[in-house]
């Protein structure tokens, strides 16, 4: 706030009362002094902070001198004019806090800075106040009008500061997401080790032993990103975001992600090699195609190991197609419903190599059924039935055809 009153405050301004004399008198007083004052502030500063770096502007005069100078000389032209809030000096100040976010510091040692120096110039002008003959409410308003002063210039090194974060965030985002292509690429052109090593040095990730690589389902088309955690890569650029878990099954691992993905859905591949990264991403596309079909259980981020069967089975469609054709084929005269109740009853038999009653338990029908059908069944396959190897081609065709819904559970039919 200036000297000038506010609207939202009816109380007469003292600063307005001043006669015009006594203020262009502290203003110009002010103005020729804000050259010594501002390396005055400066020195003191270096003093308090040593640390801090000195940056030159292209004239190399040091940029932090210049926007003390020119922030005292802003405040004291409007001192002078009394009219609406003073208008804080772009650019220096926003870089102070650009500068401040890009080498990774906070900006509390900034804004005491900046206290600092107000601190110093209220000396200075209350000392030019009383030169002057400026009334003493005058002097209080000037106080508190360099402190409202004070919070325009951290409002612009804020900005600078936030500035450089979204920067820095932008860049680390683009480096993480070439480490995540070089990582997922299955087909490397030379060597990658090297390549892989420094790119994740730039983004610092520490290579793993072991990673798991998931794909995501959006639960909402501007989701915001799942907090996965420090170590887990995320690449949100996708339609389907894909993440990189390091070391799988550290302790705590799967708890946290399961915390952090709650609302989403989708699959983490099986635990791999670190160079076989693209094949943990294959396996987990592979699962969010069988969610998208509903032949896999949706509304959550499922695990590939835990749903071998209906990946390896599911998976290569066409060959277990081409093969069920073949297997199959002596249901082929039979009418849908009675060569689904065969095709049941086959499967209860080869999975318990039992007996009627075992199979007849497995189905929750009477034993007389089975073997009845068992019988049918001996007749469609003849002596193929007892082959060790078409077993196997038939429990596996029969198998993928539950997984798919076309053969109820067992126990579901009778």
């Amino acid at each position: 706030m200036t000297p000038a009153h506010s609207p939202a405050v009816t109380t007469r301004s003292a600063w307005h009362d001043v006669p015009r004399l006594q203020v262009r008198r502290f203003a110009a007083l002010a103005m020729a002094e804000a050259p010594a004052l501002a390396e005055e502030i400066l020195r003191e500063i270096r003093r308090e902070y040593p640390h801090l770096p000195v940056v030159l502007d292209e004239s190399g005069e040091p940029m932090a001198l210049v926007g003390i100078r020119r922030a005292i000389e802003v405040f004291v032209q409007h001192l002078e004019q009394s009219e609406g809030r003073p208008t804080v000096p772009p650019g220096v100040f926003q870089e102070f806090g650009r500068g401040e976010g890009l080498h990774g510091r906070s900006l509390d040692s900034l804004q005491a800075i900046y206290r600092m120096g107000v601190r110093l110039a209220w000396r200075r002008f209350a000392e030019i106040g009383q030169r002057v003959e400026i009334p003493p409410p005058a002097m209080y308003e000037l106080v508190d009008a360099g402190y409202e002063y004070l919070d325009g210039l951290v409002d612009q090194s804020v900005r600078g500061y936030a500035e450089a974060a979204a920067r820095q965030a932008g860049e680390r985002l683009r480096l993480q997401r070439r480490l995540m292509e070089l990582l997922l690429a299955e087909h490397h052109r030379g060597d990658p080790a090297d390549a892989l090593t420094e790119r994740a040095a730039r983004v610092g990730w520490t290579l793993p032993r072991k990673v798991a690589v998931g794909v995501l389902l959006r639960p909402a088309r501007e989701a915001v990103a799942p907090a996965v955690g420090q170590g887990v890569l995320l690449d949100m650029e996708y339609e389907q975001p894909r993440m990189v878990v390091p070391e799988p099954d550290a302790a705590g691992r799967p708890e946290l992600l399961h915390r952090a993905l709650t609302g989403w859905s989708g699959a983490i591949g099986p635990p791999v090699p670190l160079s076989d990264a693209g094949k943990s991403l294959r396996w987990a596309e592979a699962a969010v195609h069988l969610m998208e079909r509903g032949l896999l259980p949706a509304g959550d981020v499922l695990y590939c190991t835990e749903h071998t069967e209906a990946l390896v089975l599911l998976q290569p469609e066409e060959l277990i197609d081409d093969l069920a054709l073949r297997c199959l084929a002596p249901l082929a005269h039979c009418g849908p419903a009675h060569g689904r109740r065969l095709a049941e009853t086959l499967l209860a038999w080869l999975e318990t190599r039992g007996g009627a009653p075992e199979v007849a338990a497995r189905l929750g029908v009477h034993p007389q059924t089975v073997r009845y059908r068992l019988r049918q069944i001996r007749e469609l396959w003849g002596d193929e039935i007892d082959d060790p190897d078409r077993r196997f081609e038939l429990e596996l065709v029969l198998r993928a055809q539950r997984l798919r819904g076309v053969l109820g559970e067992a126990g579901a039919r009778g």
